[in-house]
């Protein structure tokens, strides 16, 4: 009965993570468009309204604001994984004579962001045509103004994009797509590029004017478009909803310092066209224009859908989430049926079937070396520490952000979120290492603590470093500051590792985990596996399933990283994330058993690395993205990506191979609680000699011929003695329940055959 009560439990526990699932996924879809503002917001207003309020003292003299200030940010591209700051380029800038720039937190750093001021400014509902910002001159006989020229010809050839800022909103790029779609993009090229061939490439495509062969074209002169609606309650105050800019290349000298852009006002072609072999000094204005419309459409809290609404639909990203529940469906069929097949039938219908049935039940044959410590406990024991923190980090981080606490509107937050948690979840990290290590039975849990603290962050830092140096070798503005690395290494020292040790400590004065069977002081034997169950292939299976599950959501995801769109399906994540967890339970409980049954005991390694090699799916999915999706060009970005894609892979591999561990050691726990003292022996009436490999007499268990030439040979040496011979009971027959019979392992030979005492 107890059994059976095992059984339910577990089934229901199975049941409700899977609802749990499948109600996260309908909720997703709200969940991915919720968000909560990232700043307050600012409210605009005319130079003259500015100057009536602050004259009458008016409490609205802080809200009200006629001067717009733009920022700028590094500039990056697509085919290259080095940014630059803006200040690299020789562009127009802001004088020195002060530190303008705004504060950044510490995602921001290291994300290798760098926001500047700009000299680009402007007044509020004032319309503004053909403004001169500043003027550039280019002497090829001058080394240094060819030098600044090569590299701005350089970043055109490879299409680096700046990205600007207004109102903390990034100033967009709106253009149309294939199939009419209109794709809003946070950021537009320097220039284009028209090759020897005459082919135009990126942005050239635009205007038929760039037809110059191997001529580089510069986008010096910017259209502003800036949207607005006016509030409510005070129709004199405004706040900013959008900002749109059409980039233009126009030669200032050829149309008399005019800002001439469509062909009816410029139709002798005049875009600034910089030659790949420059003879003459070269001469280069920058321009804007600026236009205010006001849009009574979107209100503020919404400003980001346009920019949201042009990213790829969420109809994708809804059919990987129902194919992740279909496979999760199947899998619970498939764990539920062995289950009541092979574990949690009743012994009576086990004694009917016979040595047939007597297989499916090959793994209680394994309790007495089930729980039997792994090799490398103290390594396993700190990577299931660390594996637990990564979980942690990632499951809050992404409820966080699901909820609005870290949109895109918060600049960095995501980064300094997932920093600050790592840091602070060394108290887990420690606890549930040592918790797992003391039940191995280790005793040095000091030098434990000690691994759990450093082992995963080491090999991150040391790889950051590599291509920290590499970055600062090519100048470039990803490069984390040596202040910026000195306070993360304080708080990894500071913080992260005492919390590990407290958390260790904490474990430590606990009392250890209790298996619910002893375990052997003799090793049982391991039978030949059969080639099916080989752990490569079981590996190669069990990783598969999860994969297949978050592979759409892993495109996203890179799209975000190295394509510099914007990610906001955090919904959508947390709905896959924790669909993936269920797959990687019930694939990783399924294999863990099918190996119980072919008496293979090794299995706290085997659940971790089976569940972790998920994480080879990914490397081969990121190496079949950079073949595929990426024109990353040169050796360094080549090394920065795989360095970057290496460290996701380890805590992708740390995440579900910690996944796989415990829920595997909950089902066995969960098992083999649910037997019977007396159900740890096999009845000789489900033992067939023939059936039955050798190995399988090892723990415990006698052969019922063997047990009746035992107790035939106890009598006649009883007779001899002139002792009354015991009665000869025989085992197996309708009357053995009736009878108890005492059963112990005392020794064994060399072969591992244990004695039995009757």
């Amino acid at each position: 009965m107890t059994q059976m009560l095992g059984g339910c439990r577990a089934l229901r526990g199975l049941f409700a993570a899977v609802m749990a699932v499948v109600l996260v996924g309908l909720a997703g879809r709200d969940c991915s468009a919720f968000y909560l503002p990232g700043m307050a917001p600012v409210s605009f207003c005319s130079k003259d309204t500015e100057v009536r309020y602050k004259t009458a003292g008016n409490s609205l003299d802080s809200q009200c604001k006629s001067q717009i200030e733009m920022y700028v940010n590094r500039l990056d591209t697509v085919e290259s994984i080095i940014p630059y700051d803006y200040d690299r380029f020789d562009f127009c800038q802001v004088p020195k004579t002060e530190d303008v720039r705004p504060v950044e937190n510490l995602g921001q750093v290291v994300f290798g962001e760098r926001i500047d001021a700009s000299p680009y400014n402007f007044t509020f509902s004032k319309n503004e045509d053909c403004v001169k910002v500043c003027e550039k001159t280019y002497d090829p006989k001058v080394k240094e103004q060819e030098e600044k020229l090569t590299f701005l010809q350089k970043a055109i050839m490879l299409n680096y994009q700046q990205h600007w800022i207004i109102d903390n909103m990034p100033v967009t790029w709106c253009y149309t797509v294939e199939g009419d779609q209109k794709y809003c993009s946070p950021g537009f090229p320097v220039g284009c590029y028209v090759d020897k061939q005459g082919i135009r490439k990126d942005a050239c495509v635009i205007d038929t004017n760039y037809d110059q062969k191997d001529t580089y074209y510069l986008f010096n002169h910017i259209n502003f478009t800036i949207m607005y609606h006016r509030m409510s309650e005070n129709e004199d105050l405004a706040r900013i909803v959008s900002i749109k800019v059409e980039p233009h290349s126009i030669n200032h000298k050829k149309t008399g310092g005019k800002c001439l852009t469509s062909v009816s006002e410029n139709p002798v072609s005049a875009p600034m066209a910089i030659p790949a072999e420059i003879k003459e000094p070269i001469s280069i204005s920058y321009t804007y224009k600026v236009e205010y419309e006001l849009n009574t459409k979107i209100r503020w809290a919404s400003r980001w859908d346009y920019i949201l609404e042009s990213m790829p639909h969420s109809s994708i990203q809804w059919f990987s989430t129902i194919n992740s529940l279909v496979i999760v469906g199947f899998l619970l069929l498939i764990v539920g049926r062995i289950l009541h097949h092979n574990v949690y039938t009743g012994e009576d219908s086990v004694k009917k079937a016979g040595s047939e049935r007597a297989r499916d039940f090959r793994w209680k044959l394994l309790h007495g070396d089930i729980f039997r410590p792994p090799r490398g406990c103290m390594l396993l024991s700190a990577l299931l520490g660390s594996g637990t923190q990564i979980v942690l980090v990632a499951f809050i981080t992404l409820v966080l952000a699901s909820v609005g606490l870290l949109s895109p509107a918060r600049r960095g937050a995501l980064m300094t979120c997932i920093i600050m948690l790592f840091v602070c979840l060394g108290l887990p990290a420690g606890y549930i290492s040592t918790r797992m290590y003391k039940a191995f039975g280790g005793e040095k849990w000091k030098t434990n603590l000690l691994l759990t603290g450093l082992l995963v962050p080491s090999i991150i830092v040391a790889i950051v470093l590599i291509l920290n140096v590499l970055m600062w070798t090519w100048q470039s503005s990803a490069v984390i500051p040596t202040s910026t690395l000195l306070t993360l290494l304080a708080m990894w020292f500071g913080i992260q590792l005492p919390l590990v040790y407290i958390g260790g400590f904490i474990a430590f004065i606990r009392k250890p985990i209790e298996f619910p069977v002893p375990t052997n002081l003799t090793q049982r034997r391991i039978p030949r596996q059969p080639c099916i169950k080989h752990p490569v292939l079981a590996a190669v299976v069990s990783g598969g399933l999860p994969f297949s599950c978050i592979f759409i959501q892993l495109f996203f995801i890179l799209n975000s990283i190295w394509m510099h769109q914007f990610f906001y399906g955090f919904g959508f994540t947390l709905c896959t994330a924790a669909v993936m967890v269920v797959v990687c339970s019930l694939i990783t409980i399924l294999f863990c058993f099918l190996h119980l049954q072919s008496e293979n005991y090794h299995w706290w390694w085997r659940s971790f690395l089976s569940s972790g090699f998920t994480a080879v799916y990914v490397l081969i999915y990121c190496v079949y993205y950079f073949v595929s999706k990426l024109t990353i060009q040169g050796t360094a970005s080549t090394v920065l990506y795989f360095g970057y894609t290496s460290i996701m892979v380890l805590l992708f591999f740390l995440f579900t191979g910690t996944i796989g561990f415990f829920s595997c050691f909950w089902f066995l726990l969960k098992i083999y609680s649910s037997l019977d003292p007396s159900q740890l022996e096999l009845n000789s009436d489900v033992e067939d000699e023939k059936d039955m490999p050798q190995e399988t007499m090892n723990v415990g268990v006698v052969k019922e011929e063997e047990k009746e030439e035992d107790i035939a040979n106890e009598a006649a040496s009883n007779q001899e003695d002139g002792e009354n011979p015991p009665p000869i009971i025989e085992v197996g027959k309708d009357n053995a329940d009736t009878v108890q019979q005492d059963v112990s392992v005392v020794g064994g030979n060399s072969e591992g055959e244990l004695t039995p005492q009757i």
